[in-house]
Formats: C-alpha cells, structure tokens, sequence
C-alpha cells in the first residue's frame, strides 16, 4: 500500500495554477458581458440638463398631467385639455430599462394632443416614459412608469 504524498512545493504550485486559471475564467466572463448605457450621447444630455428641469416645471404649471393609459390593445397618451386647439409639436419616448432595443420613440401627429400606440409595436416590460412637447411658446417635459405585463 503506497500513499501519494506532494510536498509544500508541489501544494503552493497547484494552489496557483488554480488561481491563475479561475482568474483567466473571470476575466474572460466579464469580457462577455454587454453593458448597455442609458443613451449613446449621455454626456450631451447631461450639459442639457436644466432644459428638462425647466420643462417639468413648466408642466407642473399646468391644469393637469399628461395622461398615460393601456389598455390589452392600444397605449394612448394624452396632453392636458389647453393644448386642444393649439398647434403642438411633441414626442414620446419609452425607456426600456431591461433591453435599449425595446426603446421606441413616437412623435404626435400635427397639430393633435392624442397619440395612440398599439401595443404589439411594445414589448411587455415597465418603460419610463417621456415625454416633451412644445405648445404656447414654451417646451413641457413629463416622466411616468408604465408597466406592461400582461394581467
């Protein structure tokens, strides 16, 4: 009966080929990864900044809030009534925290307060929703959460 004994040599070589290996795997893992940024020109936002602050504050002014429903077919966003007879310019973006893919972006039709969006052109997941527009000299800016699951 023979025993096979390593000495300490042969013990810390083994201890760090171990170590070098698991390294060279968790290096090669977080090179797989994909890191997805909020948007590409983040840093060009940022320095726009108080543009959007200005905007919600200019919302907050407002009679209402921008009203954002679903239902199992359409999403329909909707301005506050004073923007009923004016000439609006206005976009509605959704952010899709979990994939960029999924963002969308929808411009409202000329000269109405109403979009309507159906929901196959989403995916279901929450979105932040954002949206800007410009009516009465001025530019207007509300955020919301959206969640789409099916219930």
């Amino acid at each position: 009966m023979s025993t096979f004994k390593l000495n300490w040599g042969a013990r810390a070589a083994i201890l760090y080929g171990g170590f070098v290996i698991l390294m060279v795997s968790l290096v090669t893992a977080s090179m797989k990864q994909d890191f997805q940024l909020v948007s590409k020109d983040y840093y060009e936002q940022e320095v726009k900044y108080q543009e959007v602050l200005d905007a919600g504050k200019n919302q907050s002014a407002l009679s209402a809030p921008v009203s954002i429903a679903a239902n199992s077919e359409m999403v329909t966003v909707k301005l506050p009534a004073e923007f009923n007879e004016e000439q609006i310019e206005g976009k509605v973006t959704f952010y899709a925290a979990a994939n960029a893919a999924w963002d969308k972006s929808f411009s409202f039709p000329p000269g109405e307060g109403t979009l309507l969006i159906p929901r196959s052109q989403l995916h279901q997941t929450t979105y932040t929703v954002k949206v800007t527009w410009q009516g009465a000299g001025k530019t207007y800016y509300q955020e919301n959460t959206l969640s789409l699951f099916q219930k």
